[in-house]
């Protein structure tokens, strides 16, 4: 029996470091004082974004945290505490938890990890104002399309102008043209 419950213990412990060393950021909270509505909440805000949310035993974390050399983030390690994995946009994590602390004042951020490095609460924010992946590429197709729409405009205003004027020129050359009444 003891040899079972050490087995599961360490399949905790890989899990959690599997998920540390897959995502490309972490974020970890405490989530007391948040009631069950408000937690379902903000799951489905991490799952929609594609964020693994798991709350573990502080002991399981410890030891997985400790094996990755993040003993920065075991000293937090106090109160019920989860954690947030981003494994495709490493901003998603850091901002759906900043969001949703501006909201409910309960919920902490504690710190985080970005590929490799510890993140202070201080750290975690800033990464959360980071703008997303989706809105930087529209903010450089924007830049890019500038200029062309710009070269668009100025061609139109060009052609409108000599249409505006060539009428005009050709009444001067049929007034000129013109046979003289006698």
């Amino acid at each position: 029996m003891k040899d079972y419950v050490l087995e599961k213990k360490q399949s905790v412990v890989n899990e959690i470091k599997e998920n540390i060393e897959s995502s490309k950021s972490m974020v970890l909270i405490d989530y007391r004082g948040l009631n069950v509505e408000e937690l379902t909440d903000l799951r489905n805000r991490f799952r929609k974004e594609n964020v693994v949310y798991k709350v573990y035993k502080n002991t399981m974390m410890n030891f997985a945290f400790k094996d990755l050399g993040l003993e920065e983030i075991t000293e937090l390690l106090v109160g019920p505490n989860a954690v947030a994995f981003s494994t495709e946009d490493p901003i998603a994590a850091a901002r759906i938890a900043n969001d949703f602390a501006k909201d409910h004042d309960k919920l902490e951020i504690k710190a985080g990890y970005l590929e490799g490095e510890y993140l202070d609460v201080t750290g975690v924010k800033d990464l959360a104002s980071i703008p997303s992946r989706e809105v930087l590429l529209a903010k450089l197709l924007g830049s890019f399309k500038a200029p062309v729409s710009n070269f668009v405009y100025l061609a139109d205003a060009i052609a409108k102008k000599k249409a505006e004027e060539s009428p005009a020129e050709e009444a001067t050359v049929e007034e000129t043209e013109a046979p003289e009444a006698e």
